[in-house]
């Protein structure tokens, strides 16, 4: 059969057909009817019906295509993909295209996201004046540094740049910015870096510098693990020699397989007693970085820097070629590990002054034993936590009514007490998925986006920077 195209069934002709169709419908020989006016087949009829019909649905059904509906919800949805995502541009030109929405070209991607972050600041703006404690570090990507500063108690990024170089000049300007942008710096904890040790005690020099513990401390933990593994390998060279000597059959071999195990014993006893005694010490020299003695007492910066000096000696005394090596540097610096306990006895002279001193002592214990159930597992976590009930209900039998509002006081003055800067490595976690779905070829603009973003994501719970 040959089909033709009727001209004389134009567009108009078409509708009135379609529109004469529906009214028809469930009319008993109607169809037939239309059909054979308009000299077409019921099958084209048909169809006219369902084209028609999907038209429709298309044009009044509330799924439509975002582009049609909003440019404010692609707008959404891009920077949903790109920032919670982690989608690389070329990532989200392929689901563009997919979902069938326009624009979805690299280069218009590439151009609204540029747009986005360059009416973003890189440093956040207070409307007055904020006094904070910076934790600062630097990121790289592919060999250029990313200058990051965050607020240790919120986490909230204050300050993130593309920089040059990092160098105390481009650190100076760093925390120029930030007081430009109303941050006033109560201190800072950051590693030993050069340039961002001298540029922050060049732009605030009456400010804390807090040397970071984990920085300060890893060589000497470090030491600790290879012997941990040197322990293991003896303890195996010594199962080795001990199941050789069992398979010995001759009595010259027995002799030489006896020697070569107790060799291996002498040599297995003589690590694991060395590691034994290292770990002992590492667990008193963490003990003596704590605000407060086991015994309750505050400890002050004498108190501590004797403490230290008697394990160094102790330790030193190990005699080992890698403890003398990282206690080098420790020593050195003694004084920069007493900062925080500087910090704690002027934060006590201010209490003394508004809350009664045998209160302070018990409000001060408590926030300690509550500092210590954070970081220890279930049966201590519960014995710091009956401690730091008891604490609690000594001082509110002192205090009274007044208890509740010294309470918060007290925990607050205290918890702005830092002494590691680890927390500013959640930065370099939450951008590395970036760093990586762009090749480390990121730009300011992407930067201002991260941190635009991160302002707006739950903060971390109270402490839990010092649970770090």
């Amino acid at each position: 059969m040959k089909f033709t195209r009727r001209p004389d069934l134009d567009p108009q002709t078409r509708i009135d057909i379609v529109i004469l169709a529906w009214l028809q419908q469930g009319v008993y020989g109607k169809m037939t009817q239309i059909a054979q006016a308009y000299q077409i087949s019921r099958t084209f009829l048909y169809q006219l019906l369902l084209m028609a019909n999907l038209q429709l649905e298309t044009l009044f059904s509330d799924e439509k295509l975002l582009f049609q509906k909003d440019h404010r919800h692609l707008d959404q949805l891009l920077l949903l993909l790109r920032l919670e995502g982690n989608c690389s541009l070329l990532s989200i030109s392929s689901i563009l295209k997919a979902l069938e929405y326009h624009p979805n070209s690299l280069g218009s991607l590439s151009q609204f996201f540029h747009n986005a972050g360059q009416a973003l600041p890189s440093t956040l703006l207070m409307p007055s004046k904020k006094l904070v404690f910076y934790l600062s570090d630097e990121i790289f990507a592919i060999h250029v540094p990313i200058l990051v500063t965050i607020d240790a108690r919120s986490t909230t990024i204050l300050n993130i740049e593309l920089a040059s170089d990092r160098s105390a000049e481009t650190w100076k300007a760093h925390f120029e910015a930030l007081e430009d942008h109303h941050f006033f710096s109560l201190g800072m904890a950051s590693d030993r870096g050069k340039g961002v040790v001298a540029g922050y005690q060049a732009a605030c020099d009456m400010a804390w510098w807090v040397a970071d513990y984990f920085h300060e401390f890893r060589d000497l933990f470090e030491v600790r693990h290879q012997l941990e593994r040197k322990a293991y390998a003896a303890m195996n060279k010594e199962y080795e020699a001990a199941r050789t000597f069992a398979n010995a059959k001759s009595e010259a071999n027995l002799h030489k397989r006896l020697q070569q195990y107790e060799t291996a014993h002498r040599a297995c006893e003589q690590v694991i007693t060395l590691y034994d005694q290292l770990d002992v010490l590492l667990h008193l020299l963490r003990d003596a970085l704590h605000i407060c003695s086991p015994h309750g007492k505050r400890r002050t910066q004498e108190n501590v820097r004797s403490e230290l000096a008697l394990l160094f000696d102790m330790i030193e005394a190990l005699d080992g070629a890698a403890l003398t090596h990282a206690l080098k540097p420790i020593r050195k610096h003694l004084d920069d590990l007493l900062v925080p306990f500087q910090h704690v006895e002027v934060i006590a002279a201010e209490l003394r002054a508004v809350v009664p001193h045998d209160a302070v002592d018990f409000l001060v214990l408590a926030w300690h034993q509550d500092h210590l159930s954070y970081q220890s597992g279930s049966k201590p976590k519960r014995y710091h936590q009956r401690e730091r009930d008891f604490c609690l209900a000594c001082a509110e039998g002192l205090l009274s009514d007044a208890f509740d509002t010294l309470k918060v006081l007290v925990f607050d003055k205290l918890d702005s007490i830092v002494r590691a800067s680890s927390l500013v490595e959640m930065v370099n976690s939450l951008m590395r998925p970036y760093l990586n779905s762009c090749k480390g070829q990121i730009t300011q603009e992407t930067l201002n986006l991260i941190m635009f973003y991160d302002s707006f994501q739950l903060r971390l719970p109270k402490n839990d920077y010092q649970r770090s």
